[in-house]
């Protein structure tokens, strides 16, 4: 079943994300980055003259070059950066040394930046393009699951702090509200990506899947669960893609800048999330799977949501919005993608406790949590039983 807000073809879906005189289209399938170009002109016109494409080393350079083939056809002059992409990275060095880049070629704000890459590309280039010149348009190409179903829709921009030895880093503590003014999700481009990676795509997947009940995709869950194993190039990707940014969608176009609040905001995209970036890149943390195998690195930022989905779903079920039954299948469906069901090397439970208090969403010093209360449903918590967490950090600790 194709959500109401897209549209297909035998070709490309395409997903509107409905925002006034912001609104864009999201275009998801295989080759539609060739069309960069014509994007950027119908959008922007012919006074745009140049654009700086913002690469991630990892992305392989066929992708790279079909991108700036097509802006130059569309008559831009283009420059590349190329970023090595990690959270260490999504730093206030590497956004100043963008904003220097920006400057030093003249861009002006009828000119673009182009993001290819994952997340982390697609959240510095985004906040540089905020930033420059007070807001310059940009274009997200997504090159990973995560990317694709998450990070390039809804305009949230970042850089992380770093707050010194023994803290870590804290996520997306300095960014922007920016819309882009297209997103090319070409899957062609999922081919390059490490099986690791592939798996931390399908952890927001399977967040988006929780809350599908909310957002106009009640059988979103089980049919993630029939058919998300597919390969990526299949029919079945391509859909699942789509579904999930018409989720993403539908969220940002009912409260694009995370104000309203209870239920049915965008702060429900924020399940998993603060006990996952508490515990992500955190020095010495390992994730460990099901079976005991330790992953090797850092945690990964899909499966830090994995263990904040499972420490979600802990604390729902402690405190009776979320039946034990709900928790197993999720858990489960967690398991079938070898994500992480514990982590080795966390710090005490106070600590992990201290670090999601810095979380972003939380108001008046008070810790907000999204928690599952029912199948495809979540709901926003406010100052939850302190115990409650402890225990459900406790339950993910290797």
């Amino acid at each position: 079943m194709q959500p109401p807000s897209t549209t297909s073809s035998a070709g490309p879906s395409s997903v509107r994300v409905e925002l006034g005189p912001r609104s864009y289209s999201a275009e998801v399938g295989p080759g539609v980055l060739a069309a960069i170009g014509g994007r950027v002109r119908d959008s922007l016109g012919n006074r745009c003259r140049k654009a700086l494409l913002v690469i991630d080393q990892a992305v392989p350079g066929k992708f790279a070059d079909l991108a700036e083939s097509s802006l130059r056809e569309s008559g831009l002059e283009v420059a590349r950066a190329t970023l090595h992409a990690s959270e260490h990275e999504k730093s206030l060095h590497s956004f100043g040394a963008l904003l220097q880049q920006l400057a030093g070629l003249r861009l002006e704000r009828r000119d673009v930046l182009v993001a290819l890459g994952g997340g982390v590309i697609g959240d510095l280039a985004g906040f540089a393009a905020a930033s420059y010149r007070r807001g310059i348009p940009f274009v997200q190409c997504p090159t990973t699951l995560l990317s694709m179903v998450d990070a390039s829709v809804g305009g949230k921009t970042a850089i992380n702090i770093d707050l010194g030895p023994g803290s870590g880093l804290v996520k997306n503590m300095a960014g922007a509200f920016h819309q882009p003014i297209a997103v090319l999700a070409d899957t062609l481009t999922l081919e390059s990506l490490e099986p690791r990676q592939y798996r931390c795509g399908m952890a927001e997947c399977i967040k988006h899947a929780m809350i599908g009940a909310d957002f106009q995709d009640p059988s979103l869950l089980d049919w993630t669960r029939r058919h998300a194993s597919s390969p990526a190039q299949s029919a079945e990707i391509s859909e699942l893609i789509t579904r999930n940014v018409a989720i993403k969608a539908r969220v940002v176009a009912g409260d694009e800048r995370e104000e309203r609040e209870g239920a049915g905001g965008r702060a429900l995209l924020n399940l998993g999330h603060t006990f996952g970036h508490a515990i992500e890149a955190l020095p010495g943390a390992q994730g460990v799977l099901a079976g005991g195998q330790t992953l090797p690195g850092e945690i990964q930022h899909g499966e830090a949501v994995a263990l904040g989905l499972r420490a979600a779903l802990a604390a729902a079920v402690r405190l009776g919005s979320a039946s034990q039954e709900y928790g197993a299948l999720i858990n489960s469906l967690l398991d079938s993608f070898s994500l992480p069901a514990r982590a080795s090397g966390l710090p005490e439970t106070g600590a992990v406790v201290d670090r999601m208090r810095h979380d972003k969403k939380n108001l008046a010093g008070s810790l907000r949590l999204i928690l599952p209360c029912g199948q495809g449903r979540a709901t926003v918590v406010e100052n939850p039983p302190e115990q409650a967490v402890r225990d459900a950090i406790d339950s993910i600790r290797a």
